[in-house]
């Protein structure tokens, strides 16, 4: 059985408008099509004050997800959490667990751009100390019972759906995160293909008496676009890959380890990096086949949105039978 995934993080170059709503339009329109076809997951993210619009709102996406969809879930990778009141947190996501049924899970991450801790009056060099009190803040609210935060006794409700609670990785690639996650036995998330860093997750579970899991992406994470010619798709959306690829790397420092951090210049090298591939269907069955995961990113880049439904709908029609 193959894991089919949709990326969606709504990126806009220009930041038209009416552009951008056709965009959100037709991202909510594609997840509803790709829970009609059994796609096991939506995925999305969280970035701020971006040129092209990249993802500010996740909550709100998820919102969309499940009220146009009955079984698909969603993935929030990663949630920005000490940019946030972390009782609003509690409050969105319970809401979100409960409206879907379970369906969300969320990847709680620290984030690596200090202009964003700026813009939302954090402090950066703080943000190891912010993370935890959020985490700590966020599991006893799910608890739905009294807890002291801040000097203030507070109460957070509804309860979860999910219990003991909702699905919460730590996310990261460092081994603060790593013990982060395992103090708090909570499952993590390393952004990379980082056996050593699982194993002293592991590690550091077995150290603080808890139990967890490492969620991680393979050795070659790739971002998948279907179509009938490559080659020419190749020509055509090329831009639109680049555009995507460049812009994330440049929010990166080289301490940064990311399955999908490119160091190409041009089209063809990214090309080459095989981050992102353009494949035909009998290509991507070959490629679903023999890894069991599919990750479709439908409008990666800002691409015209007919060549997005064009891959999603060549994908469902003649990918996913022959796997099936």
């Amino acid at each position: 059985m193959v894991m089919s995934i949709a990326r969606f993080n709504c990126v806009q170059p220009g930041l038209e408008p009416v552009e951008m709503a056709a965009r959100y339009q037709a991202f909510v329109e594609m997840a509803a099509y790709a829970d009609e076809h059994g796609f096991a997951m939506i995925s999305l993210e969280e970035h701020h004050g971006a040129d092209n619009g990249w993802s500010p709102s996740p909550f709100v996406m998820a919102g969309l997800v499940f009220g146009a969809t009955k079984n698909v879930g969603v993935s929030l990778s990663a949630l920005l959490v000490p940019l946030h009141d972390p009782l609003r947190v509690a409050e969105d996501l319970a809401v979100l667990d409960l409206a879907s049924g379970g369906r969300m899970t969320t990847i709680a991450g620290i984030g690596y751009r200090p202009s964003e801790y700026a813009a939302h009056g954090k402090d950066w060099a703080g943000r190891g100390a912010l993370m935890d009190e959020c985490i700590d803040a966020i599991l006893k609210a799910w608890t739905g019972e009294p807890f002291e935060f801040r000097g203030v006794t507070v109460r957070v409700t509804p309860r979860p759906f999910t219990q003991p609670h909702p699905m919460l990785l730590i996310g990261g690639t460092s081994k603060v995160a790593a013990r982060r996650a395992a103090r708090f036995g909570l499952p993590m998330f390393p952004a990379a293909h980082l056996p050593e860093l699982e194993a002293y997750y592991y590690e550091q579970c077995k150290e603080q008496g808890t139990q967890g899991f490492c969620m991680m992406p393979g050795a070659d994470i790739t971002m998948v676009h279907v179509a009938e010619d490559p080659e020419k798709a190749w020509a055509e959306l090329g831009s639109y890959f680049l555009h995507e690829a460049t812009t994330y790397s440049s929010w990166q420092t080289p301490d940064i380890r990311s399955a999908v951090h490119s160091h190409a210049a041009d089209a063809a090298s990214l090309r080459d990096e095989s981050i992102y591939q353009v494949l035909s269907p009998d290509e991507c069955v070959e490629e679903a086949t023999a890894n069991g995961l599919v990750t479709l990113h439908p409008l990666v880049g800002g691409m015209p949105i007919e060549a997005g439904w064009e891959s999603l709908r060549l994908y469902c029609e003649q990918v996913l039978p022959r796997v099936a």
